[in-house]
């Protein structure tokens, strides 16, 4: 009978440290490779038949690499949670060589949580989104910079105009000046910063149409059965699906909702037990898109004109369970606040629910998908 051997890396971005830790023996570590594919193959030739290997590392900055080129070596590899690693108390010694070691150890004992690894139209499309995010990102920056120096300077804007409105930024470009010519060029720079990251966030935008457009003909009918829920739009359908992949991975609403990060934390032993607030340990962006949605579910509810045409080809089901979720999670939200909690609070509480609808409309057209293809064949 063969031995399974478990092989543990610790990635960086020019090295990896290897260590080995056998099915029934020692965990011993075999130095450090160059992070290069050629490398990596070398390795592969050295630790025997690949039947016999399962590698792993901590998900990171190096991205899945290093997980594609195992696997074309016929390698089984996972990438792992590095917050869930376990950690020994009272450890204070740290190095590559420790980490590899301890990472081919704690995956034979069956310790490690591996994280989901995108296919390749996955991955691209979460390149897209977060690259539009981190625009948006710097279109706050740029703006408050602009904001701040304004008010600085004893500049505010006249009463009844909204700020960032295109009628704010005639103002400041028209009406906004400065006797000194350094504060000029400053204003003039701020003000080309925000007009810059303004543009930026558009051709991502448009981007992200053409990308949506071009999908697969599965991606495409979960970001528009998504689009169901109220709150729920083509950026956001987008960026829910380009995290989570394929919905069916979590067998249940729990599960997903524990991936969002907003459930209770909870320390409780013996008679004592206590709640606290949302874990935050999933996955952020995820979190934020929910959060967002879940402000719309404090209106009572209402199937509008702009959500009525998004829902017009969709199935019954799917239509079923997005009405489902207005009137429950309103009602829910006014519970909430009638017992003295706070919005953020109450909208928290809503997001999570409305994780539990999101993976019943991913769920429900993911099969209606995979009947399609039984039928076709």
């Amino acid at each position: 009978m063969s031995k399974i051997r478990f092989v543990g890396l610790d990635v960086h971005a020019e090295t990896i440290a290897v260590a080995v830790a056998e099915s029934e023996g020692e965990v011993r570590s075999l130095g450090v490779i160059p992070n290069h594919e050629e490398s990596i193959r070398r390795l592969v030739k050295k630790l025997g038949p690949v039947e016999q290997l399962r590698a792993c590392y901590e998900a990171g900055p190096t991205g899945y690499v290093v997980y594609w080129q195992l696997t074309a070596l016929s390698v089984k590899c996972e990438v792992v949670a590095p917050t869930l690693v376990p950690v020994k108390a009272g450890d204070r010694v740290k190095t590559d060589r420790r980490d590899a070691e301890k990472l081919a150890r704690s995956y034979r004992s069956g310790d490690l949580t591996p994280v989901w690894v995108p296919d390749a139209a996955h991955e691209a499309l979460r390149d897209l989104v977060r690259a539009r995010e981190a625009a948006k990102q710097d279109h706050l920056r740029a703006r408050n910079r602009l904001s701040k120096f304004l008010l600085r300077h004893g500049w505010r804007r006249p009463s009844g105009m909204k700020a960032w409105t295109k009628r704010h930024m005639r103002w400041i470009k028209g009406e906004v000046h400065f006797q000194q010519l350094a504060q000029e060029i400053t204003l003039l720079d701020y003000v080309h910063e925000v007009d810059h990251a303004a543009a930026r966030i558009e051709r991502w935008e448009g981007a992200i149409d053409e990308v949506v457009k071009s999908a697969p003909a599965e991606m495409q009918a979960v970001i528009g059965a998504l689009q169901a829920l109220r709150g729920i739009a083509q950026l956001s359908a987008v960026t829910i699906l380009s995290e989570l992949g394929a919905i069916s991975r979590f067998q249940a609403p729990r599960q997903l909702m524990g991936y969002s990060g907003l459930v209770a934390s909870e320390h409780s032993s013996g008679e004592r037990s206590w709640r606290g607030g949302i874990t935050r340990t999933g996955n952020a962006h995820l979190r934020r898109v929910v959060i967002e949605a879940a402000w719309a579910y404090r209106h009572r509810p209402w199937v509008g004109g702009v959500l009525h045409r998004r829902q017009e080809k969709l199935s019954t089901e799917v239509k079923e369970i997005a009405w489902k979720a207005q009137p429950r999670l309103h009602a829910r939200y006014r519970r909430l606040t009638a017992r003295g909690k706070n919005k953020q609070q109450a909208i928290t509480a809503i997001g999570r629910e409305l994780v539990g609808f999101i993976w019943a409309v991913g769920i429900q057209v993911e099969a209606e998908k995979s009947k399609q293809k039984m039928c076709a064949i």
